[in-house]
């Protein structure tokens, strides 16, 4: 790879790494990237998982403070996204190159949707924080729910964040910024778990993800440190714009 394409994808996985502490969708600004340079879609997709997960680790550790006092919904659920992310990884490596790239464009549309509805989804599902009584019960349906949307995760991931607070948020009695915080621990679960399994396949693109691992570790310890003091709106629907776009270029494609 050339100097400028080294560049260029430091710069993506800077993004990406705020992006994903921030607003979510950081793997609809580096997958196109990596497809673009001329990386096969599995292969780009592989790299972009275990290239990304400094980045949330970093988004976890600057949000820590909120994980606080949540050491019950930790233990339970954990345990559920590590199973998750090594089934989303299987599930990559058993699909095959074509199944993958023919499936990608519409993976890119729900998560670019998702992104979209995000204030609604939040919206509807913060005044439905369960009750005392019932909230071990709920905790255990978060568990059950917890595990298909990681295995996604593991699978693709854009849009994991989306998706993992809007089943937080209805099944976890927490405020929004303490659940943004376990998503983000839930999200990092995840991809550790889909990154370990890809490990041992041959499909990994070793200089590409080793300067995207540093450069995903700044941009998620920027955006935790920012994710309770701006307001991501913006970002947010510029992401949607462009997944919009990549949308469109991938099915033409």
């Amino acid at each position: 790879m050339s100097i400028t394409e080294l560049l260029i994808i430091a710069a993506a996985a800077l993004l990406a790494g705020m992006i994903n502490a921030l607003a979510g969708g950081g793997t609809l600004i580096t997958f196109p990237v990596l497809t673009a340079l001329g990386i096969p879609p599995v292969q780009a997709n592989i790299t972009n998982t275990i290239a990304l997960c400094p980045g949330y680790f970093g988004g976890t550790w600057a949000q820590r403070k909120d994980l606080l006092g949540q050491k019950r919904n930790l233990l339970l659920l954990v345990p559920a996204a590590l199973l998750g992310g090594i089934g989303g990884g299987l599930l990559l490596m058993l699909s095959g190159e074509r199944l993958f790239a023919g499936i990608v464009p519409w993976l890119i549309l729900l998560a670019t949707l998702l992104l979209a509805f995000q204030p609604l989804i939040k919206k509807w599902v913060t005044p439905k924080a369960p009750a005392e009584s019932v909230e071990k019960k709920q905790r255990f349906w978060a568990a059950l729910l917890v595990f298909p949307a990681t295995v996604y995760g593991g699978y693709f991931g854009a849009g994991l964040g989306v998706i993992l607070l809007a089943v937080l948020g209805l099944s976890v009695k927490e405020d929004m910024v303490r659940l943004n915080a376990l998503k983000q621990s839930l999200s990092l679960t995840a991809n550790v778990a889909a990154a370990v399994f890809f490990l041992f396949s041959d499909q990994v693109q070793w200089m590409a993800a080793g300067i995207m691992m540093v450069c995903a570790l700044l941009g998620g310890f920027l955006g935790g440190k920012l994710a309770g003091k701006m307001r991501p709106a913006i970002l947010r629907w510029i992401i949607v714009v462009a997944g919009s776009v990549v949308f469109v270029l991938m099915l033409l494609r």
